[in-house]
């Protein structure tokens, strides 16, 4: 049954991803941006006026209270995903986590439990899923036009002080496995159609002052006998941003978030992939889409939970070898 009256999302995250949740919101025919909440009240009102968003309000637990609220986007820091997550189903809404869904799998489990618990809409930002260069490769797939040899991922930041993707202090620390690699490791699954049954990660020293690993690498391989390798830097000064290779059976791509490329570096077209060349738009209108159509999301919390599961599997292979 499809639901037609308009959808009023909250959105929660003055940051660097707030805003192009705000402004891909604001695209969907029949979306209503109806509150924003942020750190605090001062910076929820400062967002709200940039994107302009009628109301700003100072907890999350407001916005969880108000009838005239739907579903929540959550664009707060990885810490808080899990527990607000939790607050919103509890609460009867609908809602989108940015990724990552949680930094512990007994976290990101509690929250697939209250998912299935309520039957509502829960899914998680797992871009890459929507990006249309994705989209793009996925569709060769289906048609068994392209079969995935090795997937060779770089995702490199400059980040040695901790500043957001503006540029901006931080008030909370990334992470290289949690966060970054969750992207790469959903990916490889979901393009290649199997489950993973090897993943290994080795990683590099402790930053004295962030608390983090500023290099890792990680193996992956599916059971169909793909492989990924994928590697991850907080110390790359040069182009930033996470870069896939696909290398197949009948050719090799290269995908910049939205854009891709042959592996001779030729553009190639992807615009009719979709109805935006935009990959959070595209993310935001399949949550809308499902709410209407009452059904399960692409990126829900159920699909995604594998990637959870691997990734909490090398969160404990890292930590045997830094004891040992």
């Amino acid at each position: 049954m499809t639901d037609h009256r308009n959808l009023r999302i909250a959105l929660a995250g003055g940051g660097a991803f707030g805003a192009k949740h705000a402004a891909a919101l604001q695209r969907i025919e029949g979306v209503e941006v109806s509150a924003v909440v942020s750190s605090t009240l001062e910076s929820a009102q400062k967002f709200a006026a940039e994107q302009g968003v009628g109301r700003a309000v100072a907890s999350l637990d407001e916005v969880l209270a108000m009838d005239d609220v739907d579903a929540v986007v959550l664009a707060t820091p990885t810490q808080l995903h899990a527990g607000q997550t939790l607050a919103c189903l509890e609460a009867g809404k609908h809602v989108q986590v940015e990724i990552p869904l949680a930094d512990s799998l007994t976290d990101a489990e509690a929250c697939l439990a209250a998912q299935e618990r309520t039957g509502l809409v829960a899914m998680a930002g797992h871009t890459r899923r929507f990006n249309p260069s994705h989209q793009w490769v996925r569709r060769r797939i289906e048609a068994g036009e392209f079969g995935i040899q090795q997937m060779d991922v770089q995702t490199y930041f400059f980040r040695r002080k901790n500043l957001n993707a503006l540029g901006e202090p931080r008030s909370w620390t990334d992470h290289l496995l949690w966060h970054h690699a969750a992207h790469t490791v959903d990916l490889f699954a979901y393009q290649t159609g199997s489950p993973l049954v090897q993943a290994n990660a080795v990683q590099g020293p402790i930053h004295p002052e962030l608390g983090i690993a500023m290099d890792m690498s990680i193996q992956l391989r599916a059971e169909n006998g793909a492989i990924c390798t994928l590697s991850l830097s907080f110390n790359n000064d040069g182009p930033l941003g996470t870069f896939f290779r696909y290398i197949g059976d009948t050719g090799t791509y290269i995908a910049r978030y939205d854009d891709l490329f042959t592996g001779k570096d030729e553009p190639i077209d992807v615009s009719g992939t979709d109805v935006s060349m935009d990959g959070i738009e595209l993310q935001d209108r399949e949550f809308v889409a499902a709410i209407r159509e009452g059904r399960e999301p692409n990126s829900s919390l159920a699909q995604v939970m594998p990637c959870y599961r691997t990734l909490a599997a090398l969160e404990q292979q890292l930590d045997a070898a830094a004891g040992s």
